[in-house]
């Protein structure tokens, strides 16, 4: 319950971050060189960054830009991976042999290189950021969905609708798939922490969303010269926003694998 507590101040943050804050310019990028590298006080909590702008803003416009990467990152490897996963599984043969030999060929890249190396070909933005992790991520979606369609599509009622000359297509879809996405739904809810990790560490080399937009990783990046010079909080607050964010993401991934995992309920 308390991981579900802190996702959704998360996610309500992201939603509502214009309103939540009186310095809502300063969450989208104007400065205020007048309060520069000002600690936390009465008027702004958490301090200011290097360009006077309001760091409890910019933490707030930034939750905003990470649900938009990790809802868009896992939506995109979803779609991507159950697509391929499903009609190499169904089909079989050489449409299996394949798909399976391109998806083997993106498993071959560690999947932070792989990220790394397409958002630096596609060039720094958030748009791209999402598209540079889904490229990495969606083989491993493929493969699991693959083994839950090649297990089911053995069962008889999928016999049966094959039998009576149902399409392929209406079967995959209102048979097969739905069977199949319970792991899909675990792993989907623990990537999203781990997208918000993984965009961080995009946006703190230089590969992430362009200023003025408000994200962690760029704060981190930012920051980190001010902070033996005593203004740590404009890295530390950013800092601490990934590990709460992404932890609570994890942990709610833990929750629903026990929830949707007999053999766990079976356990407790």
């Amino acid at each position: 319950m308390g991981a579900a507590g802190v996702a959704l101040v998360f996610v309500v943050a992201a939603i509502f971050a214009p309103w939540l804050t009186p310095f809502a310019d300063a969450g989208r990028g104007v400065p205020d060189l007048s309060v520069r590298l000002q600690g936390p006080d009465g008027t702004y909590w958490l301090g200011t960054d290097d360009l006077g702008r309001d760091m409890l803003a910019r933490l707030l416009f930034g939750a905003r830009t990470a649900l938009i990467v990790a809802v868009g990152v896992v939506a995109l490897s979803v779609v991507i991976g159950v697509t391929v996963g499903a009609v190499a599984g169904y089909f079989g043969r050489w449409v299996d042999e394949v798909l399976m030999r391109i998806t083997d060929t993106f498993l071959a890249f560690p999947p932070l290189l792989l990220a790394v190396l397409v958002a630096a070909a596609l060039g720094a933005s958030l748009r791209n950021t999402v598209i540079a992790i889904a490229v990495s991520w969606w083989p491993w979606y493929a493969r699991q969905v693959r083994a839950q369609v090649l297990s089911l599509q053995r069962r008889p009622y999928v016999r049966a609708v094959q039998a009576i000359g149902v399409p392929s297509h209406s079967i995959i879809v209102r048979h097969v798939l739905p069977n199949a996405m319970a792991p899909v739904w675990v792993q989907a809810t623990a990537d999203l922490g781990a997208a918000v990790l993984t965009a961080a560490g995009l946006s703190f080399v230089g590969l992430g969303p362009r200023p003025p937009t408000a994200d962690w990783g760029v704060m981190i990046a930012e920051g980190r010269q001010y902070v033996l010079s005593g203004q740590w909080w404009i890295a530390g607050f950013a800092g601490i926003a990934i590990v709460v964010a992404a932890m609570s993401f994890n942990l709610i991934g833990d929750v629903v694998r026990d929830v949707t995992d007999p053999r766990t309920r079976g356990e407790g």
